[in-house]
């Protein structure tokens, strides 16, 4: 897989950011180094995007104990676990080939890791080829403390293909969502979103719209939205412990002076409360995160 393909090529021309871009993305690679693989096994859970057997893109996040994912050679993590009965990637995950994008990120620190590759079946959980792997800044992450370990929950609790007023309630809240985007070939991303609560807007129970903050000149998710609409997004209830999964499609609209913002179109929805989630604590925002404004185009 190249660094970066033509979609994200094309964005980075359009902002002005093409030779920044090619400087920042050395930093990819295939190998798992050891600072990484240490991060890996210190980290309670994981944030997964792929495609269901419909062709709908997700993200899923799994958790454990510390050490459930981990470095097993240069080139390939192993997840032990999976998905609780219902999660709209459960079978993705056991399907041998899947391609994957995964993000770990840890609230303690800031600190946050990428590795998308191809998925093989283990026993009692699943590998991961990595194809590519690398770090991001802390930008726009909220930092926070893990409080309590529930271990019960009624999985799936609501399906259905817009938004209700509680979980449009819950978006307008949000200070972090997890969106995994694809490019066919050139396999899945699973990235991070953060800001001040209200970063998100909700234009109607089946649209969203949020700006796109200065990051690392990369643009692979607005690279892949260029090539292929489909988006998943994740928004966890970190106080609760509580999922909301949306599956649609996005796409980039650019405005004056620069600006520019996303347009989710939202068609399946997914809320859980799985066994096994973590609590956090309330938010200590990140310094990066600019005040909210509103959107910038419409």
């Amino acid at each position: 897989m190249g660094r970066y393909h033509q979609g994200s090529l094309a964005v980075q021309e359009r902002v002005g950011v093409r030779e920044l871009a090619e400087h920042v993305g050395r930093s990819i690679g295939a190998d798992i180094r050891d600072v990484a693989a240490a991060f890996l096994a210190q980290q309670p859970h994981l944030v997964v995007g792929a495609a269901d057997g419909a062709g709908r893109l997700w993200a899923s996040l799994l958790t454990g104990a510390p050490g459930f994912v981990r470095a097993t050679g240069p080139d390939r993590i192993r997840v032990s676990g999976g998905l609780p009965e219902g999660d709209p990637l459960a079978g993705a995950l056991a399907t041998a080939g899947t391609r994957v994008g995964t993000i770990s990120l840890d609230p303690r620190t800031r600190r946050r890791m990428r590795l998308n590759g191809t998925l093989a079946v283990a026993p009692g959980g699943f590998a991961v080829a990595a194809e590519q792997v690398f770090s991001n800044c802390p930008k726009y992450l909220q930092k926070r403390q893990p409080l309590e370990l529930v271990v019960d929950g009624p999985g799936v609790v609501r399906r259905g293909d817009a938004l209700t007023p509680g979980q449009e309630r819950a978006v307008r809240a949000a200070d972090t969502f997890f969106i995994a985007t694809t490019a066919e070939a050139d396999g899945v991303d699973a990235s991070h979103r953060g800001g001040m609560p209200g970063f998100v807007e909700v234009l109607s129970p089946t649209e969203l719209l949020w700006p796109d903050y200065a990051g690392n000149a990369m643009f692979l998710t607005l690279g892949n939205l260029a090539a292929d609409e489909r988006a998943g997004l994740l928004f966890p209830d970190w106080e609760g412990g509580g999922l909301l999964q949306l599956s649609g499609r996005a796409r980039t609209e650019y405005g004056p002076g620069g600006s520019r913002a996303v347009r989710f179109r939202v068609e399946a929805v997914v809320e859980g409360l799985h066994p096994g989630r973590l609590r956090w604590s309330t938010p200590e925002y990140s310094p990066a995160n600019p005040p909210h404004r509103g959107s910038t185009t419409r």
